[in-house]
């Protein structure tokens, strides 16, 4: 009988033994904090653009609502919560499913910003008429969109520039209220914004009216001493030049996230499958 119970007490604590998992509670809650971030930052984005849209009231055309930064965040925002939302979800539940779509679509995600990042180094010449056109469009439409005025203006103040390729040219030929055609009888004919002036000392006041009143001929070397006459392209691809550290520290501080977000959900996804797969063998003994 001794000899029994001797036997029969490590089968006990064997079965006392609990079950091996080969879930780590560490990837998985540090996966469901990296989503949960990422979902927050798309709460941020989406209520953003919810507020600025109905701040700005009704809009006139499709064309207008397309070029809308508001509408921008309302349409980032929105995919990104879809995706964090799939992303916490899926790491909370451990569902294989939402995790799979969570990394695909990560890996998707990383591999267009690279390619698109290679293509517009190879293109550059292209890349750089695109911003054109987009720059040229932006100041077509500088007084029908409060918030496309704010980042032009600061833009033009950051930078100390004025206007697209043609420099303070471009608001006569291509904005209705700066051009210089005898049919404007706007206050703005043959002006710029006020953010292409020159400050004048320590400015209590803005001068908004800083930039009116040139001649339709003005030249560059006329109009230096009142206003920056440097294009805002060349302005900002100057920065660039001149910051490529600080731009490529971006691009490392963004892909970086987005890679470890790709690699714990790969881990994950890894261990619950064989999470399963334990869990059958466990069936068959």
């Amino acid at each position: 009988m001794e000899l029994v119970g001797r036997r029969e007490r490590p089968q006990q604590r064997q079965r006392r033994q609990k079950p091996v998992s080969a879930i780590s509670p560490l990837i998985k809650y540090s996966l469901f904090v990296f989503t949960f971030f990422f979902w927050l930052i798309a709460c941020a984005l989406l209520g953003t653009g919810i507020y600025a849209r109905v701040e700005k009231g009704q809009v006139n055309a499709i064309v207008d609502l397309l070029a809308d930064p508001a509408f921008l965040l309302i349409v980032v925002g929105s995919l990104a919560w879809v995706v964090g939302f799939i992303g916490c979800v899926g790491a909370l539940r451990e569902n294989i499913c939402l995790l799979k779509t969570y990394f695909y679509i990560l890996m998707l995600l990383f591999v267009l910003q690279l390619v698109g990042a290679i293509l517009g180094f190879v293109f550059s010449d292209t890349v750089e008429e695109r911003i054109g056109d987009l720059v040229e469009s932006a100041i077509e439409r500088y007084r029908d969109d409060i918030d496309l005025q704010n980042l032009i203006d600061w833009t033009q103040k950051e930078f100390e520039c004025c206007g697209g390729e043609d420099g303070f040219k471009d608001w006569h030929q291509h904005n209705r209220y700066f051009n210089c055609t005898d049919l404007n009888p706007s206050r703005e004919r043959c002006g710029v914004p006020y953010s292409c002036c020159r400050p004048e000392g320590q400015e209590v006041v803005i001068n908004t009216m800083c930039g009116y009143d040139f001649a339709p001929d003005t030249t560059p070397v006329e109009a230096i001493e009142r206003i920056y006459v440097h294009s805002c392209i060349l302005a900002v691809a100057d920065w660039a030049r001149e910051n490529l550290f600080l731009l490529g520290g971006i691009a490392m501080g963004l892909a970086i996230p987005q890679l470890v977000g790709i690699l714990l959900t790969r881990v994950f996804i890894n261990q619950i499958e064989d999470e399963k797969e334990l869990a059958n063998q466990q069936a068959l003994l």
